[in-house]
């Protein structure tokens, strides 16, 4: 007989392991955000060239998050995970060795193949050690570590910058993630079924994908997560240029304050999957539409706002309020969808996030370009909160919707 306390414990063991390695992939992936000046300058390139060096990044691993998400559910969580890991890792110490623009486009892009597989197969791990009850709490809970690791970021990458230079600190970070990738692959054992309790297929088929694909309930979720991505990217990837170029702080400064919205972020991204089954259940549009609306009205307060303190005051009630569309997009589908599915929905709703974060930075980089200031691009973050809000009130999750999706695996 199984011990429910054992079970427990290995469950939140595998659920820290996950957490973590979500943390290292931000912190991997904030280092270039924070490296940007630098890159710049030694490379001799501007505003717009940096834009897609940001942008690479999202086009690849946009385009694995339904397959990685996929494979997970084909073949289980722990090897997507591990080789995920490892291979991310290789490209962000590789990132530090680039020798020119084109090689550090060409690096980022391969950086993000790896980084893309982890998502899908992340919630999958969660799903694969957890109660169906709890699926919509941990994914959301899950998904707070994107912020811990953009606030632990600054506070290690930027005194590794400023020790070290740019090159070394991707070195020491990539280092970092290939040690955690072992540690992974060695402690965590492979929960991954081939049959569910009822001796059906645990795993997705082309069947179940095509059923998934065609869901507009889906595509409803995904299109809110585009609309919110582009002001969660955009103002990651240009929050530490736009402090250091237009409110003329330093890298020390920047390293200091911009951690402070993720800590608002990552607070509401843990209470969002409790608040939405608690208060929100069959009404979670309803919250995602108020928080679209209030984070547009604080971009603008943003936009004019007279100070440093108030800017980044503004931001993070900013990030607070987006964070719980962020935590409903990932605990919606937890909620609904078979456990065979849930890589696979999970990296399609990702995938709408990430080619937000393909869209933004680049989008911003050509706006202060071709304007010089930044004022175009808080109108353009505000109209993409917008869209989200149009979107979000369109979902509507009904037992008709659940049936049908039902149907292709495990109630």
């Amino acid at each position: 007989m199984i011990d429910p306390n054992k079970s427990r414990r290995a469950s939140l063991a595998v659920f820290v392991l996950l957490y973590l390695g979500y943390c290292i992939s931000y912190i991997d992936r904030s280092a270039i955000a924070l490296s940007l000046v630098a890159i710049g300058k030694e490379f001799h390139v501007g505003s717009a060239a940096l834009g897609v060096v940001m942008s690479t990044f999202y086009i690849s691993y946009a385009a694995m998050q339904i397959p990685g998400g996929w494979i997970a559910d084909r073949w289980g969580s722990k090897k997507v995970i591990f080789v995920s890991v490892a291979f991310w890792s290789v490209f962000t110490l590789m990132t530090g060795l680039a020798w020119s623009l084109a090689s550090l486009i060409a690096i980022r892009f391969i950086f993000g193949l790896g980084e893309g597989g982890y998502p899908g197969a992340a919630v999958k791990g969660v799903t694969e050690s957890c109660a169906r009850a709890d699926r919509p709490k941990m994914s959301a809970l899950l998904m707070s570590s994107n912020y811990v690791g953009s606030f632990v970021a600054p506070l290690v990458i930027a005194p590794l910058i400023l020790t070290l230079g740019w090159r070394h600190a991707f070195v020491v970070a990539g280092i970092a993630g290939l040690v955690f990738a072992l540690f992974y692959l060695f402690a965590v054992k492979d929960t991954h079924q081939k049959r569910d309790s009822a001796g059906r297929s645990a795993r997705i088929d082309g069947a179940a994908t095509r059923a998934l694909l065609k869901m507009p309930l889906m595509w409803k979720i995904l299109l809110t997560w585009f609309g919110m991505g582009i002001v969660n990217k955009g103002l990651d990837a240009w929050m530490p240029a736009y402090l250091l170029t237009e409110r003329h702080l330093d890298l020390k400064a920047v390293g200091m304050l911009t951690p402070l919205p993720f800590v608002a972020a990552s607070i509401s991204t843990a209470l969002g999957g409790w608040i939405l089954t608690r208060w929100f259940d069959g009404r979670e549009k309803w919250l995602m539409a108020a928080c679209c609306a209030i984070s547009g009205f604080f971009l603008y307060e943003m936009y004019t706002a007279q100070t440093v303190t108030g800017v980044i005051a503004y931001q993070s009630i900013v990030y607070f309020f987006k964070s719980f569309v962020f935590a409903g997009v990932f605990a919606l589908p937890a909620k609904f969808l078979p456990q065979k599915l849930i890589g696979t929905g999970a990296g399609m709703v990702n995938f709408g996030g990430q080619v937000a974060g393909f869209v933004a930075p680049a989008v911003i980089g050509v706006l202060v370009s071709v304007t010089g200031n930044y004022n175009a691009v808080f109108g353009f973050l505000i109209v993409a909160t917008a869209f989200a809000l149009v979107t979000s009130l369109s979902i509507r999750l009904s037992p008709e919707a659940d049936a049908r999706i039902g149907a292709t695996g495990e109630a």
